[in-house]
């Protein structure tokens, strides 16, 4: 007899996280944007809520969705690796955000946890849980990187000693632009396919790394925000969004996913910054601040022992 699946369990924590992720994210706002609420449905089954704040005094955007789309079968381009999802209904929901602040000292951020299941009568579903979150600065601090890994590793700690280290890897070797050869950041945690040790075990992970993003995340917003700037800064965090833009259109599964199943668009590309830049050939000054972030930053390394035998 397998394991029972409670789906509307963690239907009803994702659609709280975006809540409470909104809601924390609102506070640091010094203006009076807000967030819109945009609700969808999706005519092949699901839809969403999407919420957005643009042109902030904090936030030039920031977006965080909440989808639950479902349907009677994948497309072949989505089961051409897993061809035991052929011929099974699906339901796939998650929370994914995005965060891209105004001032170049604050670093934009991503998150999602998300949850997959196929079923089909007399076999047993299949099932995971996936997600994670990642930091991109523009111009580092070592006090943020060493926060935020903290933060993941106190996340991940109650489900084994070498689970941070685990996802801490995963995510340097995924968000990675393998035609740039560097890091899309300083890294976070990175998991998929989620399903040893049973459901209720993968379903209190992926809450734990839900639940530790706003704590992750908002007391570097709270340090950064009101930090003055250069417009040479603003030209370098213009430029650097770009590379942004090349992860998730190239490499990023989700946006591939969403795509190849009807997903709304709008939402879909959601992630990407209102203003980038690219230039030809462009190369920072050897020495200047802008290298340090190549040669520091753009790399795998084990932060939490660096910056703590400092």
């Amino acid at each position: 007899m397998s394991e029972a699946i409670n789906v509307n369990a963690v239907k009803a924590y994702l659609l709280d996280l975006q809540d409470r992720i909104c809601t924390g994210l609102q506070a640091e706002e010094t203006d009076d944007s807000q967030f819109i609420e945009d609700s969808w449905d999706r005519e092949a089954g699901g839809g969403g809520r999407s919420r957005v704040l643009e042109d902030g005094a904090i936030y030039e955007k920031a977006g965080v969705n909440f989808s639950h789309v479902f349907g009677d079968g994948l497309p072949a381009s989505a089961t051409a690796q897993r061809p035991e999802l052929a011929g099974r209904t699906f339901q796939a929901m998650g929370v994914s955000l995005v965060i891209h602040p105004r001032n170049p000292n604050a670093p934009t951020s991503h998150a999602n946890v998300r949850f997959f299941i196929a079923e089909k009568d007399g076999a047993d579903p299949v099932w995971w849980f996936g997600g994670g979150f990642d930091l991109t600065p523009y111009y580092p601090f070592d006090e943020d990187v060493l926060h935020w890994h903290t933060v993941a590793k106190e996340a991940c700690d109650p489900f084994g000693d070498s689970v941070y280290d685990k996802y801490k890897t995963w995510c340097d070797e995924y968000f990675f632009l393998k035609h740039r050869n560097e890091t899309r950041g300083v890294g976070g945690l990175f998991f998929d396919d989620l399903c040893d040790g049973g459901f209720e075990q993968c379903f209190a992970t992926m809450r734990s790394i839900g639940d530790a993003f706003n704590g992750a995340y908002l007391p570097i917003v709270a340090r950064r925000k009101d930090m003055p700037s250069t417009e040479q800064q603003r030209e370098f965090q213009l430029y650097r969004r770009g590379r942004y833009v090349e992860f998730n259109l190239v490499f990023d599964r989700g946006t591939h996913f969403g795509l190849q199943t009807g997903g709304r668009t709008e939402s879909i590309l959601m992630s990407l910054p209102p203003l980038v830049t690219w230039k030809y050939n462009w190369q920072p000054e050897p020495g200047t601040i802008e290298a340090s972030l190549y040669s520091d930053y753009l790399v795998p390394r084990d932060w939490l022992t660096e910056l703590n035998e400092r």
